[in-house]
């Protein structure tokens, strides 16, 4: 069986449990060791899939069709590996599987209670990846913080996991929180006692204490928090703030963290971590030779996190290109006719995200015109290829009243429709097209250019497609489907060849990008941007074309 790392969380929420889980990986992973991380989430829904992405942020899809949370999309950025619907666990999953066995007559007519029934549920899938020899070392980050009602549970496997696991098999990471007073001029480390106090009152003492802190922590604050919290001061890990989440790794391998973790697990043989090709993307990822600007079009703009995959997919392609790539988000729903120059003319590219609803539609159709008729690069994903496909009916093939069923069940030019195997569904959760399916790839065109294959995989989360029926109108028009599934002749991507770089997807590609595999789709478009902005500039200054001769 594997060795098991628990990474729990005190003080408040939002510490980074998952980047920290992710980069002590990462360090194992550098080491030779097989590596993999899973998410239990304190919440009753059975999965985010039907939460709003303001809720909760965005929902992560997997290989195998998962709607996860979005910490699995650090987990795969970081390890370069795909997790599956056995690495994220919900509450509501967990409940789900109980009272199924309890309506099927599994518990015998016993008292169903939360321990041992909901406990023991939690430790079967806590130890479920460990089985067999396929990784050496599981991750576990348990979501929420420690004293919430709801993460009890959680807690008591882990006390009991602790009891009944060798000790050397099991470690517990507690990532907490040391306040800065700047009035004081005095890092606090009262918050963080109380944080473990409590922790060890449920029967969880944890191992390693990892520290968030905005200042650095000296050799007597450590001392300090060790005495008081049962640890060695070597167990007492400084997380300063990073300038990016990728720092993390490389700053946990300065404090030893691998290390400390290495040898209460007693693991020997081991190698020296290899972070070259890491400490290489952070090189280009620090000092970028050009700076672009993308307009990210979408409708939850306000939260970061909705869009948390497309974005860290241009900082990976950003690194690709050694361009720095500023991601400027523009609501949907304030572009109008009037006022989408103002808005859009100093980007360098666009992109228009995903979502659902009908809200912020036509400010999006109107962005893609703009992108279309002024020759700026652009790149729509799922909703955003689907608002490029009726922009291009309405004004380019005279459709007028080009629209999805999604926004117009009623329309008479459904360009967009819901999937033929969609329209028997009526329950939301986990019933969309969901998870990896092939695409075929015309050659000779853009999408062929940019993977250079004739067949691909990518992730898939939707219900509506573009309708084949307008498929010849739209192809005889100049708009082609250069991706099509081989089985069910569904358009994956739509482009325009007279455009210097016009391309759309069905599929998500953001989901597939990692630090050491950067998404072609996402690397070209930083690409084409980077040439945009290169030409602009060089029309408007002269100068640069003369020294550039």
């Amino acid at each position: 069986m594997a060795k098991f790392i628990f990474v729990t969380g005190g003080v408040t929420s939002s510490l980074g449990k998952g980047i920290i889980a992710a980069s002590l990986a990462k360090l194992l992973q550098a080491r030779g060791l097989r590596v993999t991380i899973q998410k239990f989430d304190p919440y009753i829904n059975v999965d985010p899939g039907t939460l709003n992405p303001y809720e909760h942020g965005e929902c992560y899809v997997t290989e195998d069709g998962a709607e996860t949370d979005l910490d699995l999309g650090h987990y795969e950025r970081f390890l370069n590996i795909f997790t599956s619907q056995a690495n994220n666990v919900t509450t509501g999953r967990i409940y789900q599987t109980v009272i199924n066995k309890e309506r099927e007559g599994a518990f015998l007519g016993k008292t169903v209670q939360v321990v041992p029934h909901i406990t023991d549920e939690i430790k079967r899938r806590m130890l479920a990846l460990g089985q067999g020899d396929k990784y050496d070392i599981i991750l576990t980050e348990l979501g929420g913080t420690v004293g919430d009602i709801e993460s009890l549970p959680y807690i008591e496997a882990v006390r009991q996991l602790q009891w009944e696991l060798p000790e050397e098999d099991l470690l517990v990471v507690h990532l907490t929180l040391i306040p800065y007073l700047r009035a004081a001029k005095e890092l606090k480390t009262k918050p963080t006692q109380h944080s473990v106090k409590q922790l060890s009152e449920s029967g969880v003492f944890p191992d390693v204490i990892v520290c968030r802190a905005e200042e650095p922590l000296n050799d007597e604050i450590k001392r300090k928090i060790a005495q008081f919290c049962n640890v060695k001061q070597e167990a007492v890990i400084e997380a300063q703030d990073a300038s990016t989440i990728y720092e993390v790794p490389v700053l946990m391998m300065n404090e030893k963290l691998d290390l400390i973790v290495l040898k209460k697990l007693a693991i020997t043989g081991y190698g020296e971590p290899d972070l070259s090709k890491w400490k290489e993307f952070l090189d280009k990822l620090k000092y970028p030779k050009a700076r672009i600007t993308i307009g990210l079009i979408g409708k939850y703009v306000e939260l970061q996190d909705a869009y948390k995959s497309i974005l860290e997919s241009f900082v990976h392609a950003g690194a690709m290109n050694e361009c720095k790539v500023q991601v400027v988000s523009i609501h949907s729903e304030f572009i109008t006719p009037e006022n989408v120059v103002e808005k859009l003319e100093n980007l360098d590219g666009l992109l228009v995200a995903p979502g659902f609803g009908y809200r912020g539609i036509e400010g999006k159709i109107t962005a893609v015109k703009y992108a279309r008729e002024s020759g700026l690069p652009f790149f729509g994903i799922c909703l955003g290829m689907q608002m490029a496909v009726i922009e291009y009916g309405r004004n380019v093939l005279n459709i007028s009243n080009a629209q999805s069923t999604e926004m117009d069940p009623k329309t008479s030019e459904p360009v967009i429709d819901m999937m033929e195997e969609q329209k028997k569904i009526t329950t939301k959760g986990g019933t969309m097209r969901l998870g990896s399916y092939p695409c075929e790839i015309k050659e000779g065109t853009l999408a062929y250019n940019i993977y250079g294959s004739a067949e691909v995989k990518e992730r898939h989360r939707h219900r509506y497609e573009f309708n084949n029926k307008y498929l010849q109108q739209y192809e005889e028009g100049g708009m082609s489907a250069s991706g099509r599934n081989p089985e069910t002749g569904l358009v994956e991507i739509m482009e325009i060849g007279s455009h210097p770089f016009f391309i759309g997807c069905q599929y998500h590609p953001e989901l597939k990008s990692t630090v050491e595999s950067p998404h072609p789709l996402f690397v070209h478009f930083v690409g084409a941007a980077k040439k945009y902005y290169e030409q602009k500039h060089t029309v408007k200054n002269p100068l640069l074309q003369s020294e550039m001769i």
